[in-house]
């Protein structure tokens, strides 16, 4: 029988000095230590038992309402984030739990559908508060909405008490500002490396575009498949992150990876296509329930309107934020707000 003082002491013997330990770990509300399992598995298993993370099966990755069953959604490539980021973990004995936590809770707070759904809420903030539409700094971001849902909206209100390592990590997915701990920075890098490769992966199988397309740099530093170039920026990482302290990519492999998601915004993400046909109606039914929400918090469950504290604003985003992409779609319907 191993006890979570067991692998406790096991993280102290084995993972590099570099390494977030779970026995170090902090949270907000003490509690009291579970028999068998660490901090940090705790936070996982939160994670994954909380009911953000089952909405995530119904919400865009990119493509919205595509026609197959092979299509990422945002649960999809939560698990390939946290695949890349174990792995890379492992490879470096840092903590591989804290990094499955980070990667587990780093979407928690997306939108319905994807990105649009985005920009749709921060540009509604932006026009309430008689601000300027700001991409740069946008007045709502799917990372602090994770951490907002893990803090205070989970467990009606409750929120579910994550380690501050898991927290930081959260909130440092994507960004300017780094996470404290390597992991987090480990699982930063993990979510580009994953949605790069795979939204080439469903962007080929939308017959948006084909392999030959892609940069030549592509072919000659990352691979001619979707497996090699995973392979090959995860191998990069692990070799230049190696005792240094730090979590990065050589010089060379970090600029072809920039320059295939720059392909990627131009090719894919920004054209004008069956993809981008659904962008258009996913900012007006977002904009649309936001407003009518505002309009109308009694319409509102009673306890989204108590956890923002009687603010309609909080609890419009919040609630709009939660929806999964076809209970967006049926409510804006049945509003008859078109």
């Amino acid at each position: 029988m191993r006890t979570r003082t067991d692998r406790e002491q096991q993280e102290h013997q084995n993972l590099s000095a570099f390494a977030a330990l779970s026995d170090a770990a902090t949270r907000v509300r003490t509690e009291p230590p579970d028999e068998f399992r660490t901090a940090f598995q705790r936070d996982r298993d939160r994670i994954i038992h909380c009911k953000a993370f089952r909405r995530l099966k119904h919400k865009t990755q990119v493509f919205m309402a595509p026609e197959g069953d092979h299509y990422r959604t945002r649960l999809t490539h939560t698990l390939e984030v946290a695949q890349i980021s174990r792995s890379i973990a492992v490879a470096l004995a840092l903590n591989e739990d804290l990094t499955e936590a980070i990667a587990m809770g780093h979407d928690l707070g997306h939108t319905p559908y994807g990105h649009a759904g985005e920009e749709a809420l921060a540009r509604c903030l932006a026009a309430r508060r008689g601000e300027p539409y700001d991409p740069r700094a946008p007045l709502f971001k799917h990372s602090r909405q994770s951490l907002r849902v893990v803090d205070v909206i989970e467990r009606d209100g409750q929120g579910l008490n994550l380690t501050n390592e898991t927290r930081d990590g959260i909130v440092h997915h994507s960004g300017n500002e780094r996470a404290a701990t390597l992991e987090g920075r480990i699982v930063a890098t993990a979510d580009r490396i994953a949605y790069i490769n795979h939204d080439i992966d469903d962007a080929m199988r939308a017959g948006i575009i084909v392999e030959s397309d892609l940069p030549l740099s592509t072919h000659t530093v990352l691979g001619n498949s979707h497996s090699a170039r995973i392979t090959t920026l995860v191998t990069d990482m692990i070799s230049h992150s190696d005792g240094t302290g730090d979590i990065g990519m050589s010089a060379r492999v970090w600029e072809v990876m920039l320059e295939l998601r720059a392909f990627l915004f131009e090719h894919v993400y920004n054209l004008d296509s069956a993809k981008r046909a659904e962008e258009p109606r996913a900012l007006e039914i977002v904009s649309a329930l936001f407003t009518w929400y505002l309009e109308h918090p009694d319409a509102m469950p009673e306890r989204t309107l108590a956890i923002a504290g009687g603010s309609a604003e909080q609890a419009a985003v919040d609630h709009v934020a939660s929806m999964t992409d076809n209970y967006a779609t049926a409510t804006y319907s049945r509003l008859e707000l078109s």
